[in-house]
């Protein structure tokens, strides 16, 4: 176990200098080929559970350590170990031992009663410094306390359940490819393989409990797709018909352009500013018998891409906070700041501003964030609309206004459909 400790704080604490967590991780597994399957799964849990904790594991620790930890790899070792003992179910004497002696390949021996002493005290003391943390917002919820404020401001007494939901594990939900296998019959399937699930209103599929996609059946067939059920009200909005001319703006890595596609023959083009992720979105095309026009470009750059022929349907699914989809990804709550959610409010109105010139007369676009801010959504879509007298908001959004809020069912998510009068 030492090396999975020691490389699991490793990795936490390249995320909080700046890395987001799939990247530390990658970086991770290159170096470490030798690491087994279990192995890396526990670094992965201890990396994710850490990060999903970590006001609170934060709060605790520093009740802990009367002085300030010098060493941050030391630091990092005794949070993710505080995580091991308060949320997974290895035996705590296991994790203890190791973890000393994973503090001395860090710190050297001088730190091993110091280790020592701070996580036997956890054990002693558990409930006091549990209920002392939760008396700050930061230890209590394990979001930063600007996170916190924001969400109080935006919803009220509806912001805690947000947060919480926040921190729960997300569900695993299916789309059925509807090329290949109706949603009912693909639900039997999964039934027959012994996965338990249901249907949801929008016809996306959540599993009572997730599995690894080879267990699904018929995925390397490209039957279904691995997507959040609020992701999949993308297609559908967007109303697309047979022989249309659709863009996917910010197509990578590819779900919502393969459900676009699975709904309707069309003429489409993926275009994505990062060439390297827009292999992935030609991937997931070839496995489900799919294919598009795909272009590795700005799309605020016109000139670059854009033929001068305007587009029945675009879809923007914007770059952005990412603030909805935190379960998946809890790094973001810690290497975000207050300030960029103002730049990412900004670069989603110059691709408003250059992506309405595409759209045709009578055409559509869908705008899309993960993001449950309202300076990414409502107020980007109402400042667009007020300098744009011939966009019209259409109404029969999810939500009532567009906005998912995440819960048991789905991520949260912001969509505006726009019509060029």
């Amino acid at each position: 176990m030492h090396h999975v400790q020691r490389l699991a704080a490793q990795t936490v604490a390249s995320v909080l200098s700046g890395t987001s967590l799939n990247t530390a991780l990658d970086s991770v597994w290159r170096r470490n080929r030798q690491l087994t399957a279990p192995e890396r799964g526990a670094i992965q849990d201890i990396c994710y559970g850490t990060l999903r904790y970590l006001g609170k594991l934060t709060a605790v620790l520093d009740q802990l350590a009367t002085k300030p930890i010098a060493n941050p790899e030391l630091r990092m070792l005794l949070l993710t170990v505080l995580y091991q003992l308060e949320y997974s179910g290895a035996a705590p004497y296991a994790v203890v031992d190791h973890a000393v002696e994973c503090a001395v390949q860090f710190g050297g021996e001088h730190v091993r009663s110091f280790a020592n002493a701070v996580l036997r005290n956890y054990q002693r003391s558990r409930e006091v410094l549990l209920a002392n943390a939760d008396r700050l917002d930061e230890g209590r919820f394990s979001y930063p306390d600007w996170w916190v404020g924001r969400l109080r401001r935006d919803f009220g007494a509806d912001a805690e359940r947000i947060l919480e939901a926040g921190n729960r594990h997300p569900p695993m939900t299916l789309r059925a490819n509807l090329r290949r296998i109706g949603v009912n019959d693909y639900l039997l399937r999964l039934q027959q393989a012994g996965l338990e699930a249901r249907r949801l209103d929008n016809g996306a599929l959540l599993l009572a409990r997730p599995v690894p996609v080879d267990r699904l059946p018929g995925f390397g067939d490209g039957e279904a797709s691995v997507q959040d059920a609020g992701a999949q009200f993308a297609a559908t909005l967007l109303d697309v018909r047979d022989g249309m001319r659709v863009l996917d703006a910010c197509a990578a890595p590819g779900g919502k352009t393969a459900h676009v596609l699975e709904v309707a023959d069309v003429d489409m083009t993926a275009l994505d500013v990062d060439a390297v992720r827009l292999q992935r979105v030609g991937s997931n095309l070839e496995r489900l018998g799919l294919s598009a026009r795909m272009q590795a470009a700005d799309a605020t750059a016109l000139d670059a891409w854009w033929d001068g022929t305007a587009f029945d349907r675009v879809l923007v699914d914007a770059p952005c906070s990412a603030s909805g989809v935190v379960r998946r990804h809890p790094d973001i709550k810690w290497l975000r700041r207050p300030s960029d959610i103002a730049g990412f409010a900004a670069q989603q109105q110059r691709l408003l501003e250059t992506l309405w010139k595409v759209v045709a007369r009578g055409g559509k676009l869908l705008y899309v964030t993960c993001s449950i801010f309202s300076e990414e959504d409502h107020e980007t879509i109402g400042g667009f609309a007020a300098r744009h007298p011939d966009a019209r908001i259409l109404g029969g959004m999810p939500g009532g206004d567009g906005l998912l809020l995440p819960d048991h069912e789905h991520d949260g998510f912001y969509y505006a459909l726009l019509q060029k009068d």
